[in-house]
Order: C-alpha cells, then sequence, then structure tokens
C-alpha cells in the first residue's frame, strides 16, 4: 500500500510500526520500545513529542491552521524570520520558506543562478558539487550532489555541474595528514576557477560533515579556503546546513564554527525539530538587492503550497528557544565526549573490523572495513540494522559506515544500551578479531 523511501521493492523486510514516542523511544504496536539512536533521519533533537513543541503546535492550531504565504503574512512567519536572522547573527537579510531539505536547496541554487542572470553576468551557469555529496532528491539538488545510487538512473534529467573530490580528513584524497596538511584538496577548484574566471555561479557544500553520503567529517580550514577563492572569483558560496544545522556539530551552524560568511543556506531538519515538515533558505542582502527591481522578469516566482505554515512556524520557534533555554549546546559538548569514550572503545575492541572512528558534536561514526564491498549497498546492511532492532536500538547504517546522531538529551543509560547493541552486533556477525 505505502512505497516507502529508500526501501528495496523485493524481499525488503516489513516495516516496523510505531504507534507512539516519547524522548528518545520509540514504542511499536505490541509496546516494544526501541531508542531512536539517530534521531528519525537526525530531526529529533529534542527527542520525541516534547512538551513545549506539542503545546505551542496545540496552540497555534487554535488560532490559525494555514493561510497562503502569497500577499499575506502572520505572526509565527514573522516571529520565526526574526529569530533565524538573529541566530544567524546579522549575516542574512531575507528568509525564504519551503518545507524539507531537499526545497531549501533547491531555493538556494535558483536564486544563485537567477542572482547572476539579474545582474548580467549571464555565463554564470556552473555549480561545483563534491562527488560523495547528497543535497536531496529533487532535480536541482541531484544535480548538485555526487554521482550515487541515489541519483545515477536519473543523470540525464540533471543539469551538467562540475565536481571535485569531497574533502576528506579520515582518507585524504591528496593522502595528506589532517594536522599538516594545507588543503590541497582544494587547489583543484582554485585551478578551475583560473581558467574559467567567469562561468562559475556557486559552490554547493555540506560544511564539516557530508551525511548521507557517508559521514564524511573534514575540517573547517576546507571552508575558509572555499570561502576566500569564491570571494577572489566572485562566486557565491551555498552552505547545506539541512544535516548539521541547529546544533548537531556543537556550534548552532557549521559554518558559524569554520568561521565563514557564506552567501546562502539551507536548512531544515532540526529547525521543527521533527513536530512539523518546514525548511528555510536565508540570503545575504547583496543576493537579495538585485531582485528589488519593478522589471517583472527578475522576481523569483517560486513558492510550494505549504510555505512558512504557521503550525510548523509555530513547532520551529518552540524548537529554537529549548536551544537556548536547555543548554542544548553545552548538552552537545557533553555527548560529544560521550560519543568519544563509548565508541572508541569499541573501535579498540574490534581493530580488524573498524576501519575508522570518528566524532564531532552529537555525530559519532564507526566504518566498518569490508574490502571492495563498500557503499550504500553494502549487503551486510540489512543483517545491521535488523540486529539492532532486535536489540531495541534504531540505527540505519549507511552502507557500512555506523552511525549515531542521537537527540542532544539522551539518557545516559540509552546511550549505554547503544553501545552495548554495537558492541554485540560486532560480536555476532563474525568479523573474526
Amino acid at each position: 500500500m505505502i512505497w516507502h523511501p529508500f526501501t528495496l521493492q523485493f524481499e525488503s523486510d516489513p516495516p516496523l510500526k510505531i504507534k507512539k514516542a516519547k524522548g528518545e523511544f520509540l514504542y511499536d504496536e505490541k509496546g516494544n520500545s526501541y531508542i531512536d539512536a539517530i534521531s528519525s533521519w537526525w530531526v529529533s533533537i529534542h527527542g520525541h513529542n516534547h512538551p513545549k513543541i506539542v503545546q505551542a503546535v496545540k496552540d497555534q492550531l487554535d488560532q490559525l491552521d494555514h493561510v497562503l504565504l502569497a500577499g499575506f503574512t502572520h505572526d509565527p512567519a514573522e516571529k520565526l524570520a526574526s529569530e533565524l536572522l538573529r541566530i544567524t547573527e546579522g549575516l542574512f537579510h531575507r528568509v525564504l520558506y519551503s518545507d524539507n531539505g531537499s526545497t531549501a536547496v533547491e531555493i538556494m541554487i535558483k536564486l544563485a543562478y537567477q542572482y547572476f542572470q539579474n545582474t548580467g553576468e549571464n555565463d554564470r551557469r556552473i555549480f561545483i558539487k563534491f562527488n560523495t555529496s547528497y543535497h536531496g532528491d529533487t532535480i536541482g539538488a541531484m544535480s548538485v550532489g555526487g554521482n550515487s545510487v541515489f541519483n545515477r538512473v536519473f543523470q540525464g534529467l540533471t543539469f551538467p555541474t562540475e565536481e571535485f573530490s569531497t574533502p576528506n580528513c579520515s582518507f585524504c584524497p591528496m593522502k595528506k595528514k589532517p594536522d599538516s596538511c594545507d588543503v590541497e584538496c582544494v587547489d583543484p577548484i582554485e585551478e578551475f576557477f583560473e581558467r574559467n574566471p567567469k562561468s562559475v555561479a556557486g559552490i554547493v557544500i555540506e560544511p564539516l560533515i557530508l551525511g548521507s553520503g557517508g559521514m564524511i567529517f573534514y575540517k573547517e580550514e576546507v571552508l575558509q579556503k572555499l570561502e576566500k577563492i569564491s570571494k577572489k572569483y566572485g562566486v557565491l558560496l551555498l552552505v547545506d546546513e539541512v544535516f548539521t544545522g541547529f546544533g548537531r556539530t556543537g556550534s548552532l551552524f557549521a559554518y558559524q564554527k569554520a568561521k565563514i560568511r557564506p552567501d546562502l543556506v539551507a536548512m531544515a531538519k532540526g529547525l521543527s525539530a521533527g513536530a512539523a515538515a518546514i525548511a528555510a533558505t536565508l540570503t545575504t542582502d547583496k543576493i537579495h538587492s538585485a531582485f528589488v527591481t519593478p522589471e517583472p522578469e527578475k522576481a523569483f516566482y517560486h513558492g510550494h503550497t505549504m510555505t512558512g505554515n504557521p503550525i510548523a512556524c509555530s513547532a520551529a520557534l518552540a524548537s529554537i528557544e529549548l536551544l537556548f533555554e536547555e543548554g542544548c549546546l553545552d548538552r552537545v559538548v557533553g555527548l560529544e565526549s560521550k560519543l568519544r569514550i563509548g565508541l572508541k572503545k569499541i573501535a579498540e575492541e574490534y581493530p580488524k573490523t573498524i576501519r575508522d572512528c570518528r566524532i564531532l558534536g552529537a555525530v559519532g561514526v564507526l566504518e566498518l572495513e569490508v574490502g571492495n564491498k563498500s557503499g550504500y549497498n553494502y549487503p551486510g546492511n540489512r543483517i545491521l540494522k535488523k540486529k539492532f532492532l532486535e536489540k531495541g536500538v534504531l540505527l540505519r547504517p549507511l552502507g557500512n559506515v555506523i552511525y549515531i546522531t542521537p537527540p542532544y538529551n539522551i539518557k545516559d543509560s540509552s546511550l549505554e544500551k547503544v553501545f552495548f547493541a554495537i558492541r554485540e552486533t560486532l560480536s555476532e556477525i563474525s568479523y573474526g578479531n
């Protein structure tokens, strides 16, 4: 009946029916509990059904459920826009709403492209992307993602881009060490700019961590160097904070951690902490000013039915308040330490099984050594997921990459159960340590 996302339509395990959720726990129809160790695709940063967010949604339902945002406005949309501009420290000037990460990225791409059309630089049409990146499943988002199982069949529909090797401080494409390199991984991009100084519109990148592409980490200096060369050549820097935003890396936004100033930023997931579908794209005054004109053809003709939905905006406002009221960023610092201790210990116990262990903020990763079988379609993935669920833990490895992205308020006892489930599963699948 339901065509479930990212699910093989042949011999797939039946979906688990969830009836309710609270905190870090999901409960199925039989009353069994599962620790949501991935925050249901990285959204439930405060855990499920946080009372403050639930109350905000209920209160808003009593007032206004929905109104179109074309020619109308409402308090939740205005308050949320003001709050987003505040927490991004005055860098941005305008907020465009949509309903998920893919659409937020689409808006970034279209704004960057039309900005140069509006300002007379019509030859700036190329976007720079990275070979293991993922930005969503709409056509534009797929176009700026790396060629992968997610988009390979649709390459005939996507627009041309220029692809470069992903910065990867665990397995450097330049064979360098992160503590001593000069970020040479960015040099091929600058060389391309030198040969094509007026053809590139933007660089699209996930800051510090590439999520669905394999939880790949790289250091802050990469973003700093990309910012420097983008400014030098008049190229826009488009930052996809859909996964990393709202505290996941230990800073409110990953670009802030790297101390850069992007031209556009996309955010979703943690924005409403999973209570409602909402996304936002923020842009600078420089970009917005290119659209302030009486010429109709220079307007930005883009919108979505549920753009700026009042209920979703209210949920997002409550979530942002919680980030500050409950000291969430301090919690992430503590969570990072716990992940480092717990996962490093597992890596030491299984040195032949675990290829790499990496942690940043509330993201912990164990990459398994599987030879030439690595990647999203790693055949052992299905077994891993099933064994984790049998132990009462929701983990959804990206191929051979086991990752933990828990709610920031996960209890220590639950985190220990997650570590135990990983340890027990690794012992059961006979990797021969």
